[in-house]
């Protein structure tokens, strides 16, 4: 127990030493980027020690030992939990980010400012260390919120750019909606069960919706759930080592890993669960329909992210969080190599992102091309490849719980539409001719491209295998399958797989020659974009500038001053005068009146 905990704090404090070095001369001295990697590097290697101890001895180990503060009856101390889920999240985390930054040391290099890159992508991980080490509420939150400025800095490095600022306050403002949930959440069991603590909160028996829900709202920010799931595709504003490392081992799990944490709080309401089940199924067909017209080939890799998000929420709605924690685990490997490679060919293209301008890639950058393919074939659950072992049990679950049918259903065509775009990245960025500009010189024998991918390629092929061996399924699967139900994961690939090639002939052009309905769906991302940034705020803007209008102008500054006074004067003087202002009137009393009185003198003469 001792080496665990000594392990992972030293682990903590060679992380933070890179940062404590910036605030002296001594860095600038430096190679910082590769002094960082090797700090890495050097942590994932310790991370081992209690990796190997969790798998012999399946040790757990609690931590609470430094007082922080009372807020009225609530004590707050530092706690660490090392479970299961952090010890076997930090090595992956740790080997992703690795290869990320020796990646970052080669793809930003010209970068004036290359060493707060390094300094930031590091701050990065920590905070999600924080994060998935925490055992209360507080630090939780902690941890949640530096995930989320770091990304707001990240996703806006290249601030000069309009769509690079734009794109960091979206990321920022989404996030903003989910922490509403959270806090709502922490208020909550603030007030019920007074205490932050997660031993204490899960002993309770809760039997409200409402901290379910602020929790499924947080995840739902965080993770990119359909409603709030925008940011996550303009995030690709950012340098693609961000776009790697966001959307692998940090940020985006980091809601799916929090309801994973409740989840023996979660998992006894049918109704949070259905909510769950739902949501991801919508989110993962969604995302997946949009992905299949996309041209920027970081924005089918971000959305096939979100798709993949979608498929842990529906595995949680499944109730099976070790599942939802083993596809975490297993896709940040495939995820990041598809990243990274991305990077690679968009420097090789002189920052050429668009895949109808790319083509014939194999032969100029076969190593690059090998790995695409291979996290490609990952991503679609193809046999033995990391990807596999956990869409193959996360389908094998769905098709045996006895749940939402309709969400189960379109969460299996989503799964064949990933073998689609997956296909149409390789179609159209690899085979066929070259569609770029013969001057473009290639190549990738940099030793600082080729082994953070050369890693990851390793990681994409056998870490899947060791991960799955090693992990605690919650509930037991049913062993008497029907073969159709056990191999329906591999059909549905290969199914995808038949359509896409199908699909890529008829698009092989640069421009169609008109687009249907469904194909203006998918490039318009379900007219989503244009409703909620462009219509409703115009509508808002609108009915808020008529009742300004409205209210100020008629009704205040003409209405209840001028009009009332010249209103008010016009009554008054009709009820203290005879005169009414009837001129006809006046002039015909007048006229009967200078008539009457000859008669009447004549008269009297008379």
């Amino acid at each position: 127990m001792n080496t665990i905990t000594s392990t992972i704090l030293l682990i903590f404090l060679l992380l933070t030493l890179p940062i404590m070095m910036t605030m002296s001369d001594f860095y600038k001295k430096t190679n910082f980027p590769t002094h960082v990697t090797s700090m890495i590097k050097l942590t994932f290697l310790l991370s081992l020690i209690p990796l190997c101890i969790l798998f012999h001895s399946n040790t757990e180990i609690l931590i609470t030992n430094w007082h922080w503060v009372t807020i009225n009856t609530i004590k707050l101390s530092v706690n660490l939990k090392f479970d299961f889920f952090c010890i076997m999240f930090l090595p992956v985390s740790l080997f992703v980010t690795w290869s990320i930054m020796e990646f970052s040391s080669w793809y930003m290099h010209s970068d004036p400012n290359l060493n707060r890159f390094i300094k930031y992508l590091l701050m990065f991980l920590i905070t999600m260390i924080i994060l998935t080490s925490a055992n209360n509420m507080f630090q939780l939150f902690i941890g949640w919120e530096g995930v989320g400025i770091m990304s707001f800095l990240l996703i806006g490095w290249w601030h000069g750019r309009q769509d690079a600022n734009t794109a960091a306050l979206q990321a920022i403002l989404y996030n903003r909606i989910g922490d509403i949930g959270f806090i709502t959440t922490m208020a909550w069991l603030c007030l019920n069960n007074n205490s932050w603590e997660f031993q204490q909160i899960l002993m309770m028996e809760n039997k409200s919706l409402i901290p379910l829900l602020g929790l499924l709202v947080a995840a739902t920010g965080k993770s990119a759930q359909f409603g709030l799931h925008p940011w996550l595709p303009s995030a690709m504003e950012g340098p693609t080592p961000v776009s790697a490392l966001l959307h692998s081992s940090t940020m985006v799990v980091a809601g799916i890993f929090l309801l994973i944490r409740f989840h023996p709080m979660i998992s006894n309401n049918n109704t949070a669960l259905t909510m769950m089940l739902c949501l991801g199924s919508l989110t993962t067909l969604f995302t997946a329909i949009c992905a299949l017209t996309q041209n920027d080939i970081k924005k089918i890799v971000a959305f096939s992210t979100s798709s993949q998000l979608g498929l842990m929420m529906v595995t949680l709605g499944i109730n099976q969080p070790h599942l939802a924690f083993l596809h975490i685990c297993t896709h940040a490997f495939f995820k990041a190599m598809l990243f990274l490679c991305s990077g690679s060919i968009i420097h090789s293209l002189n920052d050429e992102q668009d895949i109808r301008k790319m083509g014939g890639l194999l032969k100029p950058l076969p190593f690059t091309s090998s790995c695409l393919i291979i996290g490609s074939l990952a991503l679609t659950g193809i046999p033995f490849l990391t990807g596999f072992y956990s869409k193959d049990l996360i389908i094998e679950a769905a098709n045996t719980c006895y749940t939402n049918a309709w969400a189960l259903l379109i969460t299996l065509l989503a799964t064949s539409l990933t073998a689609v775009y997956s296909l149409r990245i390789i179609f159209f960025a690899l085979m066929s001719k070259p569609r770029f500009p013969p001057l473009i010189i290639m190549n990738e024998n940099n030793p600082m491209l080729v082994n953070p991918i050369k890693r990851l390629a390793l990681g994409s092929i056998f870490a899947g295998f060791i991960i799955s061996n090693n992990i605690p399924i919650s509930s037991v699967q049913i062993m008497t399958m029907p073969w159709y139900l056990k191999t329906t994961a591999i059909l549905v690939t290969i199914m995808g797989f038949s359509i896409a090639l199908e699909l890529n002939n008829l698009t092989y052009n640069l421009k169609l020659n008109m687009q249907s309905p469904q194909n203006m769906f998918s490039t318009s991302l379900g007219y989503f974009t244009l409703i909620i940034h462009r219509v409703l705020p115009m509508k808002y803007l609108t009915m808020s500038f008529n009742t300004a209008l409205t209210t100020l102008d008629l009704t205040w500054l003409e209405k209840a001053i001028p009009k009332t006074i010249s209103l008010s004067n016009y009554k008054t003087s009709q009820t203290i005068t005879n005169q009414k202002g009837l001129i006809k009137l006046y002039f015909m009393s007048f006229l009967i009146s200078l008539l009457t009185i000859p008669i009447l003198l004549i008269n009297f003469h008379e």
